[in-house]
């Protein structure tokens, strides 16, 4: 990923501002979740920032909130009503990366896919400054393009953008955008499976971005597929790295086609404004770092082996053609380019993947190149450039059969539980000091303010862990409501929704309420209900909960177990429902 002269050499890494609500896959924590509250290991981009950079120095680094705590809204589902005090919460998590983590932030963002707010932006920009932060640029609005007509009647907030981003363009910009005479950017993109047709969607868009859009950097969404498959957008990184558990991971053709760019350019190199389409269908872009250098980029992908998941794509034709390039002013004496070359291919034929082939000579400042359909050709003066070689991954393994934790660590690397992928609230390690017991070690949820949200989060707090094709399973938890008389808890099997939907998942759902009820749904809205009673449960005491669901034919069984560790009681049913479809995580 991020090594530069080898695999994707990124130049630009953007992560998200955790906002504690979900944001697609899952929630990702506040450094903030209370006003009194700032913790600066929360979450894994800390982490991944600081290997990005250990790998290459140079590389740019971006920030985004995708949602805010509670508090920053009071109460309102809205961001800009104080506008400093989101200043405020965005810049500390700014200074807490160079402080903590000695990371300098190069870029922060609005608010991801939602309204932007002007003055929000300028007491953003106001505040930045104050701070000694100047070289802390802003984009905005990472929606569509519809800031850069508010930029144009608006001098003060023309001053505070420093980046025009608009996400999945289509490699289309608009008239106002280029105007303004800012950098424009396509800050997120492809979003689409990592299989052939996704290297050609990427390669594509990499170069079009360009040469129909003037956007000089395409950020893709995401970075490593590394989430439950069944949770939406699954296997949509650059590459694929779902199984911590059995370490393996997945270099698919993305990574090799971004190298194309990235192995052969820098920030600060130049795009020449000589670019453009091919006759015969592709298109091609050339840069420069001034100094002598220049990489060429060439590609021709297919309408039908190059589509995108956003936006529809016209159809359009490419064919088999010989192009001639011709080199003028300093590049003119240049004898020989170097090549790199790739071919996509979605039959049963093996794709040729960034592969280095002899050099082409250059004659009078001109080569003329054999094109094929669904190729991607660089041609570059540098040298530098590599595939390189990496051991074989571990081989794939489906999550554990038994699994196990107890949350016994007393130093965590993070503040989450391994291979647990919270979808509402926020689930950390806590040390329960004042137990003398087995619970010393803990995992605990601490929201108790809805986030300002991104997506339509669920009112219960949720985490997933598991295998989605687990059919019979027995979930024991321990459990401990910390609030009285409207505190719950649930555990559930066999569930059918997560990510943005979960808040609409159904599946097998024990619940036990802290005024000493239960009831057993199949939904997580709790209007199927099978089963509800006493229980015997109340808040602050520590009660084993078991749900065990067994599948016969189409039938589904399920059994429940409470007990509490000062009284014991049992309750157990059978009951035949009809099944709804497949599972897909069990939450715990």
């Amino acid at each position: 990923m991020f090594k530069p002269n080898f695999g994707a050499s990124l130049h630009i890494f953007k992560v998200e501002i955790g906002g504690d609500a979900q944001t697609t896959d899952g929630t990702e924590p506040s450094h903030m979740h209370y006003p009194d509250d700032q913790n600066y290991f929360r979450g894994y981009e800390w982490w991944l920032m600081k290997e990005a950079k250990k790998r290459n120095p140079n590389i740019k680094l971006v920030g985004l909130p995708w949602a805010f705590p509670g508090w920053i809204g009071n109460g309102k589902n809205w961001p800009y009503d104080f506008p400093d005090v989101t200043a405020y919460y965005v810049v500390s998590w700014i200074i807490g990366a160079k402080q903590y983590h000695d990371l300098d932030i190069d870029y922060v963002g609005i608010w991801n896919e939602r309204a932007f707010d002007a003055t929000y932006i300028k007491v953003l920009r106001h505040t930045l400054d104050r701070l000694g932060l100047n070289n802390v640029g802003i984009i905005a609005a990472d929606g569509q393009w519809e800031i850069a007509h508010d930029m144009v009647v608006d001098p003060y907030l023309n001053d505070a953008v420093q980046i025009i981003g608009a996400h999945y363009p289509g490699t289309l910009t608009v008239e106002d955008a280029v105007s303004t005479g800012k950098k424009l950017w396509s800050s997120e993109d492809y979003s689409t499976f990592n299989d052939e047709i996704g290297g050609g969607c990427w390669a594509r868009i990499l170069n079009q971005n360009y040469v129909n859009g003037n956007m000089t950097s395409t950020i893709s969404w995401n970075l490593v597929a590394s989430y439950y498959e069944q949770l939406p957008f699954g296997l949509e990184g650059l590459m694929t790295a779902k199984e911590p558990w059995s370490g393996n991971y997945i270099v698919s053709s993305p990574i090799w086609i971004t190298a194309h760019t990235t192995q052969f350019t820098q920030p600060g190199w130049f795009y020449l404004k000589t670019v453009g389409h091919l006759e015969k269908g592709g298109s091609y872009v050339a840069l420069t770092d001034r100094m002598g250098n220049i990489t060429i980029i060439i590609e021709t992908m297919s309408h039908d082996h190059s589509v995108c998941i956003r936006p529809p794509l016209p159809k359009f034709n490419v064919s088999a053609q010989n192009a001639t390039f011709k080199l003028d002013g300093s590049f003119n004496d240049l004898k020989s380019l170097q090549v790199w070359y790739s071919k996509l291919c979605t039959n049963a034929t093996k794709p040729t993947l960034f592969t280095k082939k002899a050099a082409i000579p250059v004659k009078d400042g001109s080569f003329t190149l054999e094109l094929n359909v669904d190729e991607v050709y660089t041609l570059t003066t540098l040298k530098t450039g590599q595939k390189g070689s990496y051991p074989n991954p571990p081989e794939s393994q489906p999550f554990p059969r038994k699994y196990k934790d107890d949350f016994n660590v007393r130093n965590p690397p993070f503040s989450e539980a391994p291979y647990f992928a919270d979808q509402s609230g926020v689930f950390e390690y806590f040390t329960n000091t004042s137990d003398p017991g087995d619970h010393v070690f803990t995992l605990r949820q601490v929201l108790t303010q809805r986030p300002i949200t991104w997506a339509t989060d669920s009112y219960q707090a949720i985490s997933v862990i598991g295998d989605y094709s687990w059919s019979n399973v027995t979930i024991t938890c321990d459990v401990y409501i910390e609030t009285p008389d409207t505190g719950s808890v649930f555990i559930a099997a066999r569930i059918d929704q997560g990510g943005s939907p979960a808040y609409l998942a159904k599946g097998i759902f024990l619940w036990v309420f802290a005024d000493g009820t239960y009831k057993v749904t199949a939904d997580l809205l709790g209007k199927i209900i099978l089963r509800k009673g006493l229980s015997g449960v109340r808040a602050r005491h520590w009660h084993t909960l078991t749900l065990r669901v067994e599948v016969r034919g189409r039938v589904i069984l399920y059994f429940y177990h409470l007990s509490c560790f000062l009284k014991f009681q049992l309750f157990q049913l059978a009951a035949k429902i009809k099944r709804r479809g497949n599972p897909v995580l069990d939450p715990l």
